[in-house]
Parts: structure tokens; C-alpha cells; sequence
């Protein structure tokens, strides 16, 4: 497994495009974004489309991909699940766990993210830790112990060396798809909050190291601003990576 480089622009395209889609929009992209040595682009397209990714981008292999989301368990009778250990099969080299989504819709408790986090982790996937609060905890003082709760929570069960490899996304839900964005001094004190607690789970200079990404309505006119912001190491961009022409401009900020 690489070591991320920084920033990273990752995109989380959730539950749209199939794999004509996905082949489409990755011919286009190709031509609107030339490969560059100081960044990494991820993208986590649907399951279905992880192998149309791999076939479209075979050429690029500055583009990486991963999975949404993988079942708890290694194998077994679990229908319409997919096993971590399937995925790099597919080429991609990437998971998610813990997406505000995933928590809310599907009830992703810290538990189950912890156990999803070994899986990705035990096949040798770059895992991305989610975590974030609501309006309503965020306007309840919240925000310390929600961090705090899900970060120690998903890291317990960890080795050291694994949470050492894990990168972070910040995800204030309160953002997401809803055109509000934390202004970059909210980025900035969430995501040294994040950093504070990954250090109590780790240590001081683990915590340094360890690369946040920031994720709620991400846009082109925004990207400067979030990535300029103290202890921000790249973003997690869900709408606004789903067009070509807005994805590209935020994948070539800071050229």
C-alpha cells in the first residue's frame, strides 16, 4: 500500500452512474485533467462500476479507485453483500467505512465501522475513516465527544500499525448535499479536533502525519479556500464530482 500524497481529491459518487456512465465520464475527465506528481485522485464509483473503472482507466494509473462500502464478514450467506476481500480483484485499492450515509440509512454503528475498517484494512485496501456530526449535535455543544466517540470507537480494535495507515475524512453532516459548507475556520478547528482525538488513539506524531479530508458541498469556488485551511489535506467531494467540467477544476486547484 502507498502512502497517500497529499492533497488528495476524492471523489464519492454514491449511488450514480453504472458503468456505461462511469466509462463515459472517465474519457471525458482524462482529457480534462492531466496526470500530476503532487496530488492523489480517488474516486469510489458504485460496485457495479469498479471494474468499468479499472477497464476505462488502464491507462492512468494516477487515477486510483476504491469501494463505498464492504460487509463486515470475510464470506458467507449474506445476499447482495460485498466482501472486502473481493475487492482488489477489481484493481481498486480503496474503502470507505463509516459514511454519514451508511450510518443513518443502514444504521452503521462504531462497532460495525471498526469491523469494516479490519476487513478493508486485512485486504490490503487504503481504508478512509468517516466521521462527522449532525446539526442537531453540533448545535448541542456535541462535536468534541461526537469526534471522539467515533474515532476511539473505530480505532480500539486496531493495531497500531493500521491506525497509523488510516486517513480521515471530516464530514460535518449538517453540509452534505445541502449547499452549506463550514467556513475554513470551521474546517480548520473540526479538523484539528480530529487530529487531537486521532492522537489520543495513536500518538502526537501519528496524529501529524495523519491525512484529513474534509467532505460537505465541496465545490470549484470553495476548493482553494478548504485546502488553504489549517490541517486540511484534501477533500471528499460527493455532487460536485459527479460533472466532468467541476470535478476537473477542483482535481487542478493548486497546480
Amino acid at each position: 500500500m502507498n502512502v497517500p500524497q497529499a492533497p488528495v481529491f476524492a471523489a464519492n459518487w454514491k449511488m450514480y452512474k453504472g458503468p456505461v456512465e462511469t466509462r463515459s465520464f472517465l474519457t471525458a475527465f482524462q482529457g480534462s485533467y492531466a496526470p500530476r506528481e503532487d496530488a492523489t485522485v480517488v474516486f469510489f464509483p458504485p460496485a457495479v462500476s469498479l471494474s468499468a473503472f479499472a477497464l476505462e482507466a488502464k491507462g492512468r494509473p494516477d487515477l486510483e479507485f476504491g469501494v463505498q462500502d464492504v460487509h463486515s464478514e470475510v464470506e458467507g450467506a449474506h445476499t447482495g453483500a460485498i466482501s472486502a476481500s473481493m475487492i482488489p480483484e477489481t484493481g481498486a485499492g480503496w474503502g470507505l467505512a463509516g459514511h454519514s450515509e451508511r450510518r443513518r440509512e443502514f444504521g452503521d454503528d462504531d462497532a460495525l465501522v471498526a469491523h469494516k475498517l479490519m476487513r478493508l484494512l486485512a485486504a490490503g485496501l487504503q481504508a478512509v475513516l468517516c466521521v462527522g456530526e449532525t446539526l442537531e449535535e453540533r448545535e448541542a455543544g456535541q462535536l468534541d465527544a461526537v469526534l471522539s466517540r467515533q474515532i476511539s470507537e473505530a480505532l480500539h480494535p486496531l493495531s497500531v500499525e493500521q491506525r497509523r495507515s488510516i486517513v480521515y475524512a471530516y464530514e460535518p453532516v449538517w453540509a452534505i448535499g445541502t449547499g452549506r459548507t463550514a467556513t475554513p475556520e470551521d474546517a480548520a478547528g473540526a479538523h484539528a479536533l480530529v487530529r487531537e482525538k486521532v492522537g489520543d488513539a495513536l500518538d502526537p506524531v501519528g496524529a501529524e502525519q495523519a491525512i484529513i479530508l474534509y467532505g460537505g458541498s465541496v465545490k470549484p469556488g470553495n476548493i482553494s479556500d478548504l485546502l488553504g485551511s489549517p490541517g486540511v489535506d484534501g477533500v471528499l467531494v460527493g455532487g460536485a464530482s459527479l460533472e466532468v467540467e467541476s470535478w476537473a477544476a477542483i482535481c487542478n486547484s493548486g497546480r
